[in-house]
């Protein structure tokens, strides 16, 4: 069988992974990307060396596989889903930075809609909040302060920027995953909205063809297509080998590991521990009705490729986010210098007992679900003298699980029921002592897979199941295998108490700006 790649772009690096028909890891590539901050809460990405960094894992990656005989059937794409871009159709040059998802220069301009009135419109046909972390005020802001011009112009999110480029400008499509995360698009009837476009100035022509999350999209292309001869940007060497290869999987990094994480069936629940906490539990195939600190968003669309006929091969997915995780530890690491590496934090963290009695609440960007507080910001409270590098290394690990019982309350109310188990991905999750303090705070267990990158292999699935390497929901369920179960090691009352103080430590950095 032939290999499966999965480009994974995050937020702070691109990776391309191979599976084998198993599910395995072939061999996969990593570059990190540059994260730009011009002023304070705005967060920017180079949509060109999103590209380079693209081309280059997939060239190492091809370089490997052909290097032991392997070919590839087939491309899928996950991406960092709200992230922002605008670009000529015609040349395929970007004409603006990205507009990263953590990004805040529209706080005020959704304050404004807010006020407006526009709330119960945008949760009704979105699942979303007004917030600055989605795309729309995001394209809005471009608009207005870039001067685009209309002709010829494309906005989109990641993918659709990668599968442009991929295909040598013949394609401009997305998946109904990332389009529910613009803020634009109606997630019942599946279409872009005219009243939500009006409202923020999108003209629905720039916006990019919405297809399933399953099925064939295009083909790699070394060379611009017919309708785009007047492409002024180079293809790399290495889509010379992958040209003519399908790329048959698009997905948002959450979704994507919703479904790599073999999330497959109502009621099941995952969170990824990247540069924020990501959490996603399945909602079934009828969309669920907006509930107060959480989102509502399509998780995927198989395109037909569903074979349980008493199954949709539409699946939706309630949705909370935390903006910092991962985040939290680079800044220790880049912006603190407190330790040399992100490996450094968990010896760090587990050589203490306890935090000292700090809390830090990392509202760099404000806080996410259940809060939805794009004013707040980062807090450190509880110091005293005999605090040190480990103590405030532990406080960061406390954050990211107190962070994620945030949000597990917050679905557990609007379910109504309790999920009895989470499973986890994503760099952080090779934490053992967060895994533990996790599984303290939510009293269930927690449960990591052989295959943390669940955001890769997800998008890889998809991909397969597209093209007959998999050849049913059933048989990709079965590959998902755990590795490492946590249970609750203490009772209730004390990961209550704790979590307590976490909630006065919230309440104080909530609404700073």
């Amino acid at each position: 069988m032939a290999a499966v790649l999965a480009i994974d772009a995050g937020t702070t690096g691109v990776r391309t992974v191979a599976f084998d028909e198993s599910a395995a890891t072939l061999v996969e590539a990593y570059r990190p990307l540059t994260q730009s901050f011009p002023r304070p809460g705005w967060v920017e990405h180079d949509p060109d060396e999103i590209w380079s960094l693209v081309t280059a894992t997939l060239a190492e990656v091809v370089g490997a596989l052909g290097a032991r005989g392997e070919s590839v059937a087939a491309i899928g794409v996950a991406n960092q889903r709200e992230t922002a871009l605008a670009w000529n159709r015609v040349t395929g040059r970007p004409l603006h930075a990205a507009l990263v998802w953590q990004d805040r220069r529209t706080s005020e301009r959704c304050e404004e809609l807010a006020e407006a009135g526009m709330l119960p419109l945008i949760r009704e046909r979105t699942g979303l909040v007004l917030d600055p972390y989605f795309s729309a005020t995001k394209f809005e802001w471009m608009l207005r302060n870039a001067k685009l011009d209309p002709r010829d112009l494309a906005l989109g999110t990641v993918d659709a920027w990668l599968l442009f480029r991929l295909t040598g400008g013949e394609t401009f499509v997305t998946d109904v995953s990332n389009a529910s995360r613009t803020m634009l698009f109606d997630i019942r009837t599946r279409a872009w909205t005219p009243e939500l476009c009006a409202l923020f100035g999108v003209p629905i022509a720039a916006l990019p063809e919405v297809r399933p999350s399953c099925g064939r999209v295009g083909n790699v292309s070394a060379r611009p297509g017919p309708a785009r001869r007047d492409m002024d940007v180079a293809a790399p060497a290495c889509l010379d080998a992958l040209s003519g290869v399908p790329i048959s999987g698009i997905a948002g990094d959450q979704q994507a590991a919703l479904f790599g994480q073999g999330c497959l069936e109502r009621g099941m629940a995952k969170v990824t521990y990247g540069t924020g906490s990501f959490l996603l539990v399945h909602a079934g195939s009828s969309c669920p009705p907006p509930h107060d600190g959480l989102l509502t968003t399509i998780a995927w669309d198989l395109g037909g490729h569903e074979t349980r006929s008493s199954e949709s091969d539409v699946a939706y997915a309630l949705e909370a986010s935390t903006f910092v995780a991962g985040a939290a530890i680079q800044w220790l690491r880049d912006g603190l210098g407190l330790i040399e590496r992100s490996e450094d934090l968990a010896p760090l963290a587990a050589s203490v007992a306890d935090t000292g009695g700090v809390v830090v609440v990392p509202a760099f960007t404000g806080l996410g679900s259940p809060w939805w507080d794009p004013r707040a910001r980062g807090t450190v409270i509880g110091i005293t003298r005999g605090v040190g590098r480990a103590q405030f290394a532990r406080a960061i690990v406390e954050a990211m699980a107190f962070g994620v019982r945030d949000m597990v309350d917050a679905v557990t109310n609007a379910l109504g029921a309790a999920i009895p188990a989470l499973r986890t991905d994503g760099g952080a999750s090779a934490m053992e002592l967060l895994l533990q303090l996790q599984a303290d705070q939510l009293q269930m267990p927690v449960v990591r897979p052989r295959c943390i990158e669940s955001t890769a292999l997800g998008a890889a699935m998809l991909a397969g199941l597209a093209e007959g390497v998999w050849g049913s929901v059933e048989e990709l369920a079965g590959r998902w295998q755990p590795d490492v179960e946590h249970v609750p090691k203490v009772d209730r009352t004390t990961g209550d108490l704790s979590y307590a103080t976490w909630l006065r430590a919230v309440e104080r950095a909530r609404g700073w700006v």
